[in-house]
């Protein structure tokens, strides 16, 4: 049996702009690592 659950978030400002970096910076990680694999597919 799988147990799921929502939550939802209303975070300060401050909180909000260190998301958008975190995530930001996750993104770009993300993104180098596809475009490396296919390159390396190429």
């Amino acid at each position: 049996m799988q147990l799921r659950y929502n939550f939802r978030v209303y975070p300060e400002p401050a909180q909000r702009d260190a998301l958008a970096r975190a995530f930001g910076c996750a993104r770009v990680v993300f993104n180098d690592g596809l475009r490396a694999r296919r390159e390396a597919h190429a």
